[in-house]
């Protein structure tokens, strides 16, 4: 790319406070944004060949959002903690295996998604996030989700397309948690603990695709008052 096109670019961030260069074949993440630090509000560097997320994304103390899916990143660097007013972090489709402890700081985070990247084991660096609304780890490698997941305060955890066999019964002690998706992972019927159904205000419970037949659930005990929860919040939404 043209070093006109990305001065045009910076010129209009300059003004807008939003950067958003995709599908343009960048292989790293562009130094010259250095210069927006007291600007920037959203940044979109998706569909690009950017292996390294520079430390000096900490500086960028207004970034509200951050979108780097379809790239090449295989760590985040610590001084993202730094990045108090972010809300929205989506960095689906790299090459990621782990958080660093630093994303815990981000106090103002409400959406994380880390969607078809190569994570073995359950984030539990998620859980002093106050205000995280969803979170997206579908399509990676985890096995178990952990008893720290009970700290989490999401509203909606998606873990589609993982390898998922075993489930904590903490997940239904997760205060905000309405929606959990588990389709197409390795769960038995007996993996389901049913405190989930009896004690959790889980509304919405996908679990399509596991090793049996969804009507299965029914025999479970605390599926009348799971059913009593889906009922309720689809009567909202009609």
């Amino acid at each position: 790319m043209g070093n006109s096109a990305l001065k045009a670019h910076l010129e209009t961030s300059q003004k807008t406070g939003v950067f958003q260069l995709t599908g343009k074949g960048l292989q790293e993440f562009p130094e010259e944004l250095q210069r927006l630090t007291g600007n920037l509000r959203t940044v979109d560097l998706s569909n690009n060949k950017i292996e390294v997320l520079p430390a000096f994304v900490g500086s960028f103390q207004h970034l509200k959002s951050l979108t780097i899916s379809s790239n090449k990143i295989a760590s985040l660097p610590n001084d993202i903690g730094n990045l108090k007013k972010l809300e929205i972090l989506i960095l689906n489709g790299n090459h990621l295996h782990q958080l660093p402890a630093a994303v815990g700081q981000l106090k103002a985070l409400r959406t994380l998604s880390v969607s078809g990247n190569h994570f073995r084991e359950f984030p539990r660096v998620l859980g002093s996030l106050r205000h995280l609304d969803v979170l997206d780890l579908s399509k990676n490698r985890i096995q178990t989700v952990p008893a720290e997941v009970a700290d989490l305060q999401a509203i909606e955890i998606n873990l589609n397309q993982n390898q998922i066999s075993s489930l904590s019964p903490e997940l239904s002690r997760c205060p905000r948690l309405k929606v959990l998706r588990l389709e197409e992972n390795c769960l038995e019927l007996s993996s389901i603990p049913t405190s989930i159904l009896t004690e959790s205000q889980v509304a919405l419970l996908s679990v399509e695709g596991n090793l049996f037949e969804v009507k299965m659930l029914r025999d479970l005990d605390g599926y009348d008052k799971y059913m009593e929860r889906f009922t309720a919040t689809k009567k909202k939404f009609t």
